[in-house]
């Protein structure tokens, strides 16, 4: 089946100025939306980040979905020390070898693992530092002819990528994400979450 690849991190000081232009409220919304819009109707697939593991987790669980059959969530071992307490909640979790004392070369090794599967139709970015570009640079030369969605009013990277990729100035500030997702994704709102691939997604009751 279909699946979105996810970019998108909350930019902090001392890693560029995204942090300037980045609203991390609006990052937040945007990634929500997107969550709410194709969760157990297309496989989402992102690279594990300790602001957006947890958004991802919450909105599964307002959902009353089981996310161990609606996400998949990579993560390199470089960062074993660190990882969100949430992982430990995602039943898939493909976890690539680092490569000893270069997080850059680690980092490189798993979006390369992660953006190189066939079954990604479209890339959603959101906010970002400088893994943007390179998730970029990378998602085009896998999936050329793929949708990609860059969420530009939240500001961080994806707002110069989007400036550098002729985004017309009228839709920087656009903060429809739930209708920018459904139309570009190709998602009705009417759509069923009940199946993935034709295998059923269990609902999960809340306490």
């Amino acid at each position: 089946m279909d699946a979105i690849f996810l970019s998108a991190s909350v930019p902090v000081p001392g890693r560029g100025d995204y942090y300037q232009s980045a609203d991390p409220f609006l990052i937040q919304f945007a990634v929500r939306e997107l969550i709410t819009a194709a969760l157990g109707r297309r496989l989402i697939v992102w690279g594990g980040h300790p602001a957006i593991t947890p958004m991802v987790w919450a909105a599964c669980e307002d959902l009353s979905v089981d996310y161990g059959h609606a996400v998949v969530l990579y993560q390199s071992t470089f960062f074993k020390d660190v990882y969100p307490d949430e992982n430990k909640q995602f039943g898939n979790v493909e976890y690539i070898d680092h490569i000893e004392s270069d997080r850059e070369g680690s980092l490189q090794r798993m979006r390369e693992a992660m953006i190189s599967r066939t079954d990604l139709s479209a890339a959603v970015f959101i906010g970002g530092m400088e893994g943007i570009a390179a998730e970029y640079d990378l998602f085009v030369k896998h999936h050329p002819k793929t949708v990609v969605i860059p969420v530009t009013a939240p500001g961080g990277a994806v707002r110069d990528l989007a400036v550098k990729l002729g985004v017309r100035p009228e839709h920087l500030e656009d903060v429809d994400f739930s209708r920018m997702f459904h139309n570009a994704l190709g998602i009705a709102p009417n759509e069923p979450r009940n199946t993935l691939g034709g295998n059923p997604v269990r609902l999960r009751r809340k306490p």
